[in-house]
C-alpha cells in the first residue's frame, strides 16, 4: 500500500509481507514453518500462492461511500468482519481464505498512531473497539486465516523519549533499539531504523512478533522495505529488518506467513527468498482515484516488471503482484476485457489471489472471473509460473510448460485498439498440430496446426492449455560472439558465465550493431528466431535482416547483467545465406549471447 499516514500521501506502495522461506539452507538453521489445514494436518506456509482478501484497495479509493469518514477510513472492525463473512460465504470454497488487515488498525480517524506502554501498535478504539484479538477469533471461527500489517522500522511515534521499556527486555528501551542518530527508514521515513547491532533491537522485534502471535495472527504484512519501496542506500536497507522478523516469528512456535513489501529490489531476491514467503514486485496497483484501480495506473506495469522475477517464484515463496480487483465492475474501474487480462496475468504468473473488491457486492462477471477453478488450478499448481516467449511488445504471448508436458498459453493485445495475437507452436519448442484448449470458457478447440491466432478487443486476452501432437522443434545455434560476425559502433564481446561459451555481446548503444553473418535456412520464410539475451532493464533493439528496415522490439529485463532469458522474434529470411542484426539505433539494446533459428518457417 501506499501509507497515508506518515506525512502527506508519502510514495507508492504498502502491500506484501515477508514469509518463512523453505529453502534447504535455511531450513538447516531453522525448522520451516507449518501451518494447519482443513483436515488437521500440516503443510510448508506458502506452499502453494495465497489466496484471500485485503483492506487497502477500499481504504485507498475515492470511490463514493467507501471512506465516509475521511481518507482511509473504510478500514474499521465492523468492515473487515462484513467481508470476512461475505469472504466465507461466497470465495471461501474455491480456496480464498486469507482476511488481511492493511494500514490503519493502530491508527484514528486523523492517522495519529496509538502504542502500547511497551512501543507496540496498538488498536484504535474507534476503528476496533473489541481489540485485534477478537477479530482473529471471528476470522478463525469462520475457518479462515488472518492477516496483519505493520511498517519496517520503529516508528517515530513508538520512540517516545527513548525511555519507553521493551517488553520482556530487562534494562532495555527504544533508545536503545534505534542508532543514535535517529536516522529515519523505511518507503515513508516514517520509522527510525534499527541497529541489529545492539542486542535490544532484536527484543523488540521479537516483542511485536510475540504481540501478533497471541492474537493469533496467521500472516504479517512487513511494508517500505527496502532496498525497494522507492528508496536505496544503508539507510533504507531492511534486510536485517526482515531477518529479524523471520527470526522472531520463529520463536513464537505459531506459524505466520511473511510478505514483505513493496517494489523490492531484486538484487535483494535471494534474502527475500530466504527469509520470507512472498515479496511485493512492484507499486501498488491502486490509482488512488475514484475506483479502485485503472489500467494505466498502475495494472498494466506488471506486463514490464514481472518478467525478470519469475524465475524466483516457487513453493515457499512467491512474487506478489498485489490486490486483484476484478470483482466490483464499476468500482474497479475497468472494462471486462481489461479485467480477464488481469486475472489472466496473476494467474500465470502465480501470484498470489487477493481481492481487495467489496465481496458483498460482487458482479456476476466478477464473481465468474475470481471463482473459476480451471484459472485458479493453474495458479495453484506446481508447475513453473509462465513468462513472455515473444518480446514485450504491444502483443504478447506468455507461456510456460507443464510437468505433464501441456503448455499454459496466454495471449494480451496491450495496445489501446483491436490486434490479433499469435501464438506460434515455433515459440514453445515444437511443430505440427496441438490441441487448445480455451481456459476461461473451459471449452476444447480442437486441432491447430503451427499456431492459434485471436483477434483481441484493446487490452484483451485469451488463455489455453496447449497439448502437443507433433515433434521437437529442431535449430541450429549461433554464438554472438563467433568471429564470422561483424560488431559495429560500441558493440564488444564480453565475459558471462551464464552464458552459453561463457561469452555475449555487448556494449550495444547509441549505434552499437551485431550482425550475425552467414544465417542458413533451405526454405524461404517468417522464422521465429530465439534470441538469448542478458539486460538488467527492458531494453529495445531493431531486428533486421539482410538490408531491410527491420522492425523494433522491446526486450523484457531479465532482472540483472548476470541472467540470460529468451524470446522468440520473427524474422522473414531467403533460402541460403543471410544476415540477422540487432541495432541499438540511438538508445540501449540488450546484450546478446546467442541465437537459435529453426530448421523451418512457421
Amino acid at each position: 500500500m501506499r501509507s497515508p499516514s506518515y506525512s502527506v500521501l508519502p510514495a507508492r506502495g504498502l502491500r506484501a509481507v515477508l514469509v518463512l522461506a523453505l529453502t534447504t539452507a535455511f531450513a538447516a538453521a531453522v525448522p520451516a514453518a507449518q501451518a494447519q489445514t482443513p483436515d488437521g494436518a500440516t503443510a510448508p506456509i506458502a506452499a502453494k500462492p495465497y489466496m484471500g482478501w485485503s483492506s487497502w484497495s477500499m481504504q485507498s479509493s475515492k470511490y463514493p461511500g467507501l471512506n465516509d469518514k475521511g481518507d482511509y477510513s473504510y478500514l474499521t472492525e465492523a468492515n473487515v468482519l462484513k467481508q470476512t463473512d461475505a469472504l466465507a460465504g461466497k470465495l471461501k470454497k474455491y480456496g480464498y481464505d486469507h482476511v488481511n488487515i492493511d494500514a490503519g488498525w493502530w491508527m484514528d480517524w486523523n492517522w495519529k498512531q496509538g502504542y502500547d506502554q511497551y512501543g507496540r501498535q496498538k488498536a484504535d478504539a474507534a476503528r476496533f473497539p473489541s481489540g485485534m484479538k477478537a477479530v482473529a477469533d471471528h476470522i478463525h471461527a469462520k475457518g479462515l486465516k488472518a492477516g496483519i500489517y505493520l511498517p519496517a522500522g520503529l516508528e517515530k511515534g513508538a520512540y517516545g523519549d527513548g525511555k519507553t521499556p521493551i517488553w520482556n527486555a530487562a534494562g532495555c528501551t527504544t533508545a536503545d533499539v534505534v542508532y543514535d542518530d535517529l536516522r529515519t527508514t523505511n518507503g515513508w521515513d516514517s520509522s527510525y531504523k534499527i541497529d541489529f547491532g545492539k542486542p535490544c533491537a532484536q527484543k523488540y522485534i521479537d516483542s511485536q512478533a510475540q504481540l501478533i502471535a497471541g492474537w493469533g495472527y496467521d500472516f504479517l504484512k512487513l511494508d517500505g522495505v527496502g532496498p525497494g519501496s522507492g528508496k536505496s542506500g544503508d539507510q533504507y536497507d531492511n534486510v536485517a529488518d526482515v531477518a529479524a522478523w523471520h527470526q522472531a516469528i520463529a520463536t513464537t512456535g505459531r506459524p505466520i506467513h511473511l510478505e514483505a513489501s513493496w517494489s523490492l529490489d531484486y538484487g535483494h531476491a535471494a534474502d527475500w527468498q530466504k527469509y520470507t514467503n512472498g515479496w511485493r514486485i512492484d507499486t501498488d496497483v491502486e490509482c488512488y482515484c475514484n475506483t479502485l484501480v485503472s489500467w494505466e495506473n498502475s495494472v498494466d506495469d506488471r506486463w514490464d516488471d514481472t518478467p525478470a522475477w519469475t524465475g524466483k517464484a516457487g513453493p515457499g515463496g512467491w512474487n506478489d503482484l498485489d490486490s486483484l480487483d476484478v470483482g466490483n465492475g464499476a468500482m474497479d474501474g475497468l472494462t471486462k476485457a481489461e479485467r480477464q487480462s488481469y486475472a489472466t496475468l496473476w494467474a500465470i504468473a502465480k501470484s498470489p489471489l487477493f481481492t481487495g473488491d467489496d465481496l458483498t457486492k460482487l458482479d456476476d462477471y466478477g464473481v465468474s472471473l475470481l471463482t473459476n477453478r480451471d484459472v485458479i488450478a493453474i495458479d495453484q499448481s506446481t508447475n513453473p509460473p509462465a513468462r513472455p516467449v515473444t518480446p514485450s511488445d504491444p502483443q504478447q504471448v506468455w507461456a510456460a510448460k507443464n510437468a505433464d508436458g501441456t503448455y499454459t498459453v496466454a495471449l494480451f493485445n496491450l495496445a489501446d485498439s483491436p490486434a490479433a495475437v499469435t501464438a506460434d507452436w515455433t515459440s514453445l519448442g515444437f511443430t505440427g498440430k496441438a490441441s487448445v484448449r480455451d481456459v476461461w470458457n473451459r471449452e476444447d478447440l480442437g486441432s491447430y496446426t503451427s499456431k492459434i491466432t485471436e483477434a483481441l478487443p484493446a487490452h484483451g486476452s485469451r488463455l489455453f492449455t496447449v497439448t502437443p501432437k507433433g515433434g521437437a522443434l529442431a535449430f541450429t545455434g549461433y554464438e554472438a560472439e563467433a568471429s564470422g560476425n561483424t560488431l559495429s559502433g560500441n558493440a564488444s564481446v564480453a565475459g558471462c558465465d551464464a552464458c552459453s561459451g561463457q561469452k555475449k555481446v555487448g556494449n550495444l548503444y547509441q549505434g552499437g550493431k551485431l550482425t550475425f553473418n552467414d544465417v542458413v535456412v533451405a526454405k524461404a520464410g517468417t522464422y521465429l528466431v530465439k534470441v538469448a539475451y542478458v539486460s538488467g532493464d527492458s531494453r529495445s533493439a531493431v531486428v533486421a535482416a539482410g538490408s531491410g528496415a527491420g522492425t523494433s522490439h522491446k526486450f523484457p529485463s531479465t532482472g540483472d547483467w548476470g541472467t540470460v532469458s529468451t524470446v522468440s522474434v520473427p524474422v522473414t529470411l531467403k533460402a541460403g545465406a543471410n544476415t540477422i542484426s540487432f541495432d541499438s539505433g540511438s538508445g540501449y539494446a540488450p546484450d546478446v549471447d546467442r541465437i537459435d533459428v529453426p530448421k523451418s518457417p512457421r
